[in-house]
């Protein structure tokens, strides 16, 4: 029997936890660039961008999240975005709109 091609997802924080299930694939943009992430992806630990996050759940549902800084973690199929700021959107492009409010929020703040 064949496992089945999910991992956990989880972005959290400061303040809570923003998102978490099962996915079978997670696009983020990181510092180097963007990343695609499947099942058995090997141990990895990036920055994040401010930017969109994309998660593909395993009801073939799209979560799409605008996100400002952080970092990215993966390790044996549980992926855990730890990011300052983070809110779920409606399309990408609204994602991409939220996560430059929350990058000019940060920039106010300093």
């Amino acid at each position: 029997m064949a496992e089945h091609p999910y991992f956990d997802v989880d972005v959290v924080t400061p303040e809570a936890v923003v998102w978490t299930g099962e996915a079978d694939f997670l696009l983020a943009r990181t510092t180097e660039g963007e990343m695609g992430v499947l099942r058995d992806h090997e141990p990895t630990m990036a920055a994040l961008a401010t930017g969109v996050v994309e998660i593909q759940g395993r009801d073939a549902s799209r979560t799409t999240v605008g996100i400002h800084g952080g970092f990215l973690q993966i390790f044996h199929n549980q992926v855990t975005l730890l990011t300052d700021r983070a809110e779920i959107s409606e399309s990408r492009e609204e994602a991409l709109k939220v996560a430059v409010e929350l990058q000019a929020a940060a920039d106010e703040s300093t």
